[in-house]
């Protein structure tokens, strides 16, 4: 993956001039903004002596011990808009000291009990697609800074076909899970935005949610066994599919960030792959419209296996053509319907959505929308760099709530952020849809976009406070699947109360009584 950038170099492309038309047409002259070269990234002074880099190359081997400028420059940061732009002017003073590359979980709790021993900060470096500033360790205190790259540990160790269950190395990317699993007629059916970098460790550690939720369920529901390194041991988790023998532990590591422990391997439920998959689209006259529609689909267990709603605006953007920019749409809301299975669970299932979005006031508007979508659902990222090389502030955020209080989460985060982003240049523009659906609720994802003021960061950090400080007001979560990393951390202290941080604090302190282990991440 590009070191400032999203994705794969060779993908990325510059906006067509329909969408650059519309995006001047909104915030004015484009501006042509460059990227600090690789080579010219400032990058700290190695912290770690001579000696300690000695202990690590004795552990790992000579090859998997690295402190060249671009290894480390490859795994500063992840892939925010503030990382983003911090790497494109040429800012790398969070890049580690040494990138170490262990080859399986013997090494990698060698790894981290020599951490512990020498107190190196140690970050878990998976897909490096971390949104919240989860890859970045706080330095003061600490001998140095390394990052664990889990990319050697991308094996399929076992597969369970009766128990319909998988054990994959936590290093493993997600298309090479889904061709690893394909081969035994299986699949994990988990595709969230970053599936084609991120790691099946990374996946658990933040408790990602893929774009088939509605049918396939969140990561940390996919999982039932972990094993993870920590300074104290190694910890061993799911004898059985659910147990009574006190709390979870395995809800303590999923969505840990790397703060209780390196996860190295994941037993996952698995499905068969399936025969036949279909995507739909429909329109409602409104978001609300949209929402209760969706609500009923779930709250009647048919929901299909993809499920999304588009507000207003995001509708607008996605059914724009390119000789209709700055014209009018169809107006009404757009919901994505996906259906995975045997041909004929396909046909019953969709007859039943049909009928009951029929009766709730949608419109069918076909497949070809539905398959567009399903064809371009990972290309998103990539306009988001092409709008920061025009000068266009560009980010996401993410949220859940209770239906019952949806419309009030919309309307405050959307308002937060109008008003944030406003100046007398005009505003930005908000677009929001229902990614995740619940019996009981549901999540809303905003894409905001505004005319980039200066370096962006103190723009898009009073934004975002704004917008944080929105959710937790509306009585909402802080993040439904992007996780906590630093960006979060003020407002989950304010989600989880006073008691609730005493808790994470006191896991911390046994579990890694040095603070190595990503230090500065989720714990408040």
């Amino acid at each position: 993956m590009h070191w400032a950038r999203w994705g794969d170099p060779e993908a990325a492309q510059p906006l067509a001039a329909s969408a650059r038309g519309l995006v001047e047409l909104a915030f004015g002259p484009a501006v042509e903004r460059a990227t600090t070269p690789l080579p010219d990234v400032r990058l700290p002074e190695p912290a770690l002596d001579p000696a300690l880099l000695g202990e690590l190359v004795d552990l790992l081997g000579t090859d998997h011990v690295r402190t060249d400028h671009e290894a480390r420059v490859r795994h500063t940061r992840g892939k925010s808009t503030p990382d983003l732009l911090r790497m494109r002017q040429g800012d790398g003073s969070d890049a580690p000291d040494a990138v170490v590359l262990p080859a399986d979980h013997a090494e990698v709790a060698a790894v981290v009990s020599w951490c512990g021993e020498r107190r190196v900060a140690v970050v878990p470096f998976g897909g490096g697609t971390s949104v919240v500033g989860g890859l970045a360790a706080r330095r003061d205190g600490y001998a140095g800074v390394v990052a664990l790259d889990l990319r050697r540990l991308d094996r399929l160790v076992s597969v369970d076909p009766v128990s319909m269950t998988a054990v994959l190395e936590a290093g493993v990317r997600g298309p090479r899970a889904e061709e690893l699993l394909a081969e035994h007629g299986l699949t994990l059916g988990h595709f969230p935005q970053s599936f084609e970098y991120a790691s099946i460790g990374g996946f658990a550690a933040t408790r990602s949610s893929g774009q088939a939720s509605a049918g396939y369920g969140r990561f940390d529901q996919l999982v039932v066994g972990l094993t993870v390194a920590t300074p104290i041991g190694t910890l061993e988790l799911g004898s059985a599919p659910a147990n009574a023998a006190g709390p979870d532990l395995r809800e303590l590591v999923l969505g840990s960030e790397g703060a209780f422990g390196v996860i190295t391997s994941v037993t996952v439920r698995v499905r068969a792959v399936p025969e036949q998959k279909v995507y739909e689209t429909w329109r409602f006259a409104s978001f609300g419209d949209g929402a209760a529609a969706l609500r009923d689909l779930v709250q009647h267990d048919c929901a299909p296996t993809v499920l999304r709603l588009s507000d207003e605006n995001e509708t607008a953007l996605n059914l724009a053509k390119p000789d209709e920019v700055g014209g009018d749409s169809a107006g009404g809301c757009l919901v994505v319907t996906g259906f995975e299975g045997t041909p004929d669970d396909v046909a019953r299932r969709r007859a039943t959505v049909s009928a009951r979005l029929e009766k709730a006031g949608g419109t069918s508007l076909g497949a070809e929308d539905g398959a567009a979508w399903a064809a371009g659902r990972f290309h998103g990222p990539y306009l988001r760099d092409a709008m920061l090389d025009i000068g266009v502030l560009v980010e996401t955020l993410e949220t859940a709530t209770f239906w019952s209080n949806l419309p009030r989460l919309y309307a405050a985060v959307a308002d937060a952020l109008t008003t944030a982003l406003t100046d007398e240049q005009g505003g930005p523009i908000v677009l929001c849809h229902v990614s995740h659906v619940y019996e009981t609720g549901a999540s809303l994802y905003f894409t905001v976009a505004a005319k980039q003021d200066g370096d962006g960061l103190a723009q898009w950090a009073t934004a975002k406070g704004a917008a944080s400080d929105a959710m937790i007001a509306a009585g909402a979560t802080i993040t439904h699947h992007h996780a906590v990393g630093r960006d979060h951390k003020p407002w989950l202290a304010r989600e989880i109360g006073p008691v609730g941080v005493e808790m994470l604090r006191a896991v911390k302190e046994r579990v890694d009584p040095f603070g190595v282990l990503n230090p500065g991440a989720l714990v408040p």
